[in-house]
């Protein structure tokens, strides 16, 4: 089958073999997969995101000596069940799954080799017990966001929002696109979202933000005060220690970049009693001044991934009509535009979320 490796931060279209379905598995046919910053990130910094795996995890997440084929963000059609397997969705249904192989040693699908390919592919195997068939109603394309939402939702769900909360969204790439949908369902608002550039901005009022802020113009922080602002007691944050009652609402920030020094300035921007949800991923290290997080009470916590229930929770909400999510879809290639698409991800801020279509 065809399939596109990356070795060596450079991708290619190669004739790899078919996976073959083991004890519990499924063969299916891909028919669209997300293009992923993490995918981008890995390409071009591959030594650097094993480093950061090694030290979170103790394992590397790629073997950079061999072939990687990414892709995890996917919608399958079923076409083959392996040994061992129950048979609950049946050969032609469409189907959704956590990108992991449950193995004896699992396998990250998407980070793997050609023996266990992720969706830049024709074909892939999938853990059954993990299958998630896709209703007739529910368009491929659309199903294909299940994973980037379940990231988004994750994020939302460690920020643990209290009644009257207003949010800020710094950053509206993928990620910050997501989490602002994520958050227009649940209908906690208004919403501030920063971004520089100004297509990203119009994505995110299209999703959902109420107000949105050209960093270079605005700072961000000041807008959410004016958008959190309240003179009512029974709607005020929880007053902090030393600095007392402010009359504002509580504020939580998602930071959706990822760039070095960011976090710095998010601690320098929120509120007192602020909780800061750190969804962007930063490579190299970084610096933040402890003192303006323990004056003002700050929360920072770091959000990654997702569990097997928030993605179901994810996909049902995503089938029920709950997400208004077409914007964020810009593009659909085949394989052979996978490089171009890498490129454009890297410099056409128009893009939000490309797709991988093999059948092309």
């Amino acid at each position: 089958m065809r399939a596109v490796v990356m070795q060596d931060s450079t991708l290619t279209v190669s004739d790899v073999p078919e996976p073959v379905p083991g004890p519990g598995e499924v063969l299916v046919d891909v028919l669209a997969c997300g293009i992923c910053g993490s995918d981008l990130h890995c390409a071009a910094h591959g030594p650097e995101f094993n480093k950061a795996t090694v030290g979170a995890a103790g394992v590397e997440l790629m073997d950079l000596s061999k072939p990687v084929v990414f892709g995890h963000e996917f919608v399958g059609r079923v076409v083959a069940h392996g040994p061992g397997t129950e048979g609950r969705v049946p050969v032609g249904a469409r189907v959704v799954s956590m990108p992991i192989l449950l193995r004896e040693q699992n396998v990250m699908l998407g980070f793997a080799g050609p023996e266990a390919p992720g969706a830049y592919a024709e074909r892939m195997v999938l853990s059954e017990p993990l299958l998630i068939e896709v209703p007739d109603h529910v368009e491929t394309r659309v199903a294909a966001l299940t994973e980037p939402l379940a990231v988004a939702y994750r994020s939302v769900n460690r920020a643990e929002i209290k009644d009257h909360t207003v949010p800020l969204v710094v950053g509206c790439g993928p990620i910050g696109l997501a989490v602002i949908a994520v958050l227009k369902m649940k209908g906690v608002g208004p919403i501030v979202a920063a971004d520089f550039s100004p297509e990203r901005r119009a994505l995110a009022a299209r999703l959902g933000a109420d107000v949105v802020v050209d960093p270079a113009v605005q700072s961000p922080y000041e807008a959410l005060l004016g958008a959190a602002a309240t003179d009512d007691p029974a709607r005020m944050a929880t007053p902090t220690a030393i600095l007392g009652q402010l009359p504002l609402r509580p504020t939580v920030a998602f930071e959706c970049v990822g760039a070095t020094g960011l976090l710095q300035q998010v601690i320098a921007g929120m509120p007192p009693g602020s909780r800061i949800v750190v969804a962007g991923i930063a490579l190299g290290p970084d610096g933040i001044e402890p003192g303006h997080g323990i004056l003002k009470e700050l929360d920072i916590r770091f959000s990654l991934y997702y569990d097997p229930r928030e993605f179901a929770e994810t996909f049902a909400h995503l089938a029920a009509g709950d997400f208004d999510v077409e914007p964020l879809l810009t593009d659909t290639v085949g394989l052979d535009g996978v490089a171009d698409a890498f490129a454009q991800l890297g410099t056409n801020p128009r893009h939000a979320k490309i797709l991988v279509d093999p059948t092309r």
